[in-house]
């Protein structure tokens, strides 16, 4: 029998859901989009069904994400955070219910992507009634709140057989499509979270119980993003603990590439300022300003203020003109960012920073504050320290808590280690012990390192021993049953580090302790450096099994290189060899008569290497705006040089220009670095695997993208690069475009081919592109491992990812490689990449100076010097379920204050 249902004439919520469900058996319906309001509609006759309700729904979700379950988790998971269900009106009582429905198994949904069936318009549903019959109906009612009771709808009832089997069937159909996945684990106890959700209206009142997940349980990095892994939620925790103590937080972050540094410290930024009253700095490379100010506005919900040199520009663009050098003391938010340019040019104005007080100051790339005189039996000598070292030694002082991230802390010797824990020591005994410490003691540097590594031994009973141990003595947390009782018997707070009495002053039993802690290995286990450095490598985390999911804790994504042979080098035709060989020649001539950095000298070869492009414009550039253009390039390279170096070109040094800019002008030939791309991209079927193509140098990234557009003129070529450069090219024409639609069209995979400078190797998440091409090598290898960190990182779709670097054939790369191929990978595993001190290695061979590009590679140790000891301090730190919720609106405008 049929029965037609109008939303104008009755209610039919009542008279057909909830009357036909009351008591029913079982109910199952293709509903649409899956929304928590079915309950309002339906909720005490669905508590009520004997049997099972099932939910098919439709999904935004991209058919590739549901390839496999844990792809597909996680696009749910996303999906579901971007609906906010959180602020939903009045939703405690009903998420509840939902969430006993679903925990209990009582009720089931699954997803269908869009893709497979398209947008489901077509709601129908089966209901078994009581007596075992059953009815079937169809209509265009979601199930939601507004589809039964608010909108106008139709429903038509039909109960006979055949209608019930072809309604039932189509239902059968999308349930077992393997496109159809269920709702995660996340989402079901987010319902729970949600359900029993508390708001804290005031900041006070966090400061009284302040616990991280509060502030960010709903942070957008948890809900827009792919949350955080447990290994960041440990060093988040860890600082923030030492921070509520009285001497602060003193650490070195020193994760590989790739693990997601940046978070750690903007998130233990947020809870240190929140927490006290004094501001933050962030002190970090040019290049990476803006990249900090977006992801803390973007992850975190929390505004900041950039230092662009000459005034402070806020998260929205707003510019606060200076009124004078002193400015830069009133920063118009909590937390203010710099630029380590300033600090190494020895800016007046950053004088005035060291005149505040700070609750936290953090330095990214920290391994650039270097001493100067380095080198083998150097340790004993003081530090000559560079201007950034210098900087940070003092403003350690006006901080209470300090945060240096590096993934090199160790570029070419231990030492440098040490002078980093040397910055991080002023004003804190808990570090290295106070100014008596033989931790401390420049004549005992390189003896405490010895004890560290084991190349040095003291006897057991040596009294030398109690010197290194009370000096500073650790925390009671790291054992209590020794550490913690000898605090406690020679009266030492838990804010204190020095024992002030001699080793023979202790009881017999405690004198014994202390055999004990010799005997667990204090110099391995216990010393200062294994306190203060965090470090975690990627193949632990992939590696080692979580115990709460039964998975490891980091998705491992296996890289795949390729290029690395002889015969990969690309063979250059005889003009543009010649146009090198000009190159060469130029730089060596330049070389000889100037003092400049590597960066002047080497210019022109670095360019050439990049791309005939790129070579070409630099030629004629040097010969028509010699003195004009270097601010540009080293803006470009991120680089410091003396203008005074600058000096007019000799007549010898145009001659060759001019010889190698008519050689590039002549060629006619394709740049054999394109002919490759094309290839991977084809041959390779990397295109269809997804893209990014990188380069230095914008020109040669903008002629790549348009040739490549057209090449292939139906693509869409994406160009990521600084400043208002980016957009995309289609059919060789350009649209601008802004970096976050970008990244937002790669996420969603209707972009498969960007191509970006190093501007975008920071900042910028690819995990939906499989492969990535090198069109140059950087002189810097920390810049390579970001490119490689695009892809290779928290969330990659695929499993392997491919990469691949193109050099010219006996270019300086091409000779470079050939020195460090034999070494490469026993200097990776020692430092989890390349230390940036090998870039001299290129300046040296461009300069044909071979023995000391070969004496500096063998200067590097072959051995990490360092015991990895928070590898396996990674365990279950639940932030996800926190049902009291900072304010949102009233913590971003906490951060909104000024200093």
């Amino acid at each position: 029998m049929i029965r037609r249902y109008s939303t104008r004439r009755e209610a039919i919520n009542a008279s057909l859901l909830n009357h036909k469900l009351k008591n029913a058996k079982s109910y199952d319906r293709i509903a649409g989009y899956f929304s928590s309001s079915i309950l309002e509609v339906a909720g005490e006759a669905i508590e009520q069904i004997e049997g099972k309700v099932r939910i098919v729904c439709n999904s935004g979700l991209n058919i590739k994400d549901v390839e496999t379950a844990r792809l597909a988790q996680s696009a749910i998971r996303k999906e579901w955070c971007e609906f906010k269900p959180e602020e939903l009106p009045n939703s405690s009582n009903r998420f509840r219910k939902l969430y006993e429905l679903l925990s209990s198994g009582k009720m089931e949904v699954r997803v269908v992507p869009d893709e497979k069936f398209g947008l489901i318009h077509g709601k129908v549903g089966v209901i078994t009634l009581e007596d075992g019959t059953k009815t079937s109906f169809l209509g265009s009612a979601n199930e939601t709140y507004s589809g039964w009771k608010l909108n106008y709808e139709l429903i038509w009832e039909d109960d006979s057989p055949d209608a019930i089997e072809w309604v039932q069937e189509e239902f059968d159909a999308l349930w077992n499509d393997p496109t159809a996945i269920p709702l995660s684990e996340f989402i079901i106890e987010d319902i729970k979270r949600i359900s029993e959700r508390e708001v804290i209206d005031d900041i006070d009142e966090w400061k009284s119980d302040p616990n991280p997940a509060s502030t960010a349980v709903e942070s957008p990095v948890i809900r827009g993003e792919f949350g955080l892994w447990e290994h960041q939620k440990f060093f988040v925790n860890l600082a923030f603990r030492d921070h509520q103590r009285s001497y602060g937080a003193r650490y070195i972050l020193a994760d590989q590439v790739g693990l997601g540094k940046t978070i750690q410290l903007a998130m233990s930024a947020q809870l240190m300022a929140l927490y006290g009253e004094k501001p933050v700095l962030v002190i970090v490379p040019k290049t990476l300003l803006w990249q900090w100010q977006d992801e803390l506005n973007t992850l975190l919900n929390i505004p900041s203020a950039v230092w662009n040199g000459k005034e402070w520009i806020d998260e929205n663009g707003f510019n606060y003109p200076n009124k004078g050098s002193e400015d830069i003391k009133k920063c118009p938010r909590k937390i203010g960012i710099v630029s380590q340019g300033l600090i190494v040019s020895k800016s007046p104005i950053a004088e005035h920073l060291l005149t505040r007080d700070y609750e936290c100051v953090i330095v990214d790339e920290a391994h650039r504050a270097r001493r100067k005189n380095l080198g083998e039996n150097k340790e004993s000598q003081s530090p000559d320290p560079n201007n950034l070292y210098e900087f940070l030694l003092q403003i350690s002082l006006k901080t209470k808590s300090m945060l240096l991230a590096t993934a090199t802390p160790i570029q070419m010797y231990p030492i440098e280690l040490w002078d980093l824990m040397n910055i991080l020591s002023q004003k804190n005994d808990s570090v290295l012990g106070n100014k008596w410490s033989n931790w401390r003691r420049k004549e005992k540097i390189s003896t405490g390192l010895k004890l560290i590594t084991g190349e040095d031994k003291l006897e057991f009973f040596d009294p030398e021993n109690w010197e290194w141990i009370r000096n500073p003595f650790p925390p009671s947390y790291e054992d209590e049953m020794t550490f913690g009782m000898i605090r406690r018997k020679v009266g030492l707070k838990d804010d204190q580090f020095v024992i002030n009495i001699n080793h023979f002053e202790l009881s017999k039993p405690d004198q014994a302790k202390i055999g004990r802690i010799l005997d667990n290995g204090f110099y391995q286990k216990y010393n200062p450096y294994i306190r203060h450095v965090i470090r975690r490598e990627r193949s632990y985390l992939e590696s080692t099994i979580n115990p709460e999911t039964g998975e490891p804790y980091l998705q491992k994504v296996e890289v795949e290189l390729h290029g690395e042979s002889d015969e990969d080098a690309l063979v250059l035709s005889s003009y543009l060899k010649q146009a090198y060989m000009f190159a060469e020649e130029f730089c060596n001539l330049l070389g000889k008569r100037n003092k400049s950095s590597g960066f002047l000298k080497t210019l022109l070869l670095k360019r050439i290497g990049s791309s005939v492009v790129a070579g070409l414009n630099t030629g004629r550039k040097m010969l028509n705006e010699w003195n004009t253009s270097f601010s540009e390039w080293a803006n470009e390279e991120d680089e410091q040089f003396d203008e005074s170096d600058v000096k007019n070109l000799t007549s010898e040094e145009e001659e060759l220009l001019v010889k190698y800019v008519k050689a590039l002008e002549t060629n006619e030939s394709t740049d054999p670095k394109f002919e490759k791309i094309i290839q991977l991209l084809t041959e390779w079927k990397w295109l269809e695997k997804g893209c990014i193509i990188f380069s230095q140098y914008f020109d040669t990234a903008r002629w790549v993208a348009q040739k490549l557009s057209q090449k292939f003129p139906k693509e869409s070529v994406g160009l990521y690069a600084g400043g208002e450069k980016s957009g995309i090219f289609i059919d060789g024409n350009f649209t601008k475009k802004e970096k976050e639609e970008l990244k937002t069209l790669v996420k969603q995979r209707k972009l498969r081919l960007l191509i970006g400078t190093d501007s975008a190797s920071e900042g910028l998440n690819l995990q939906t592109l499989g492969t990535l091409i090198n069109l140059d090598l950087p002189w810097n290898p920390t810049r390579l491992e970001q490119r490689k960190g695009r892809i290779q990182r928290i969330g990659q779709v695929n499993e392997v990812v491919h990469i691949f670097n193109l050099r010219y054939k006996d270019s300086v790369e091409d000779r470079v490689h050939s020195l460090l191929s034999e070494r490469f990978k026993n200097i990776h595993g020692v430092f989890g990449q390349l230390p940036d001190v090998l870039e001299d290695v290129w300046v040296d061979i461009a300069l044909n100076d071979i023995e000391r590009a070969k004496q500096r590679i063998s200067e590097v140790p072959e051995k990490h010097p360092f015991e990895n000891r928070y590898n396996n301090s990674v365990g279950k730190i639940d932030w996800e379920s926190c049902t009291k919720v900072l304010d949102r609106k009233e913590m971003r405008k906490y951060f909104l204050e000024g200093w």
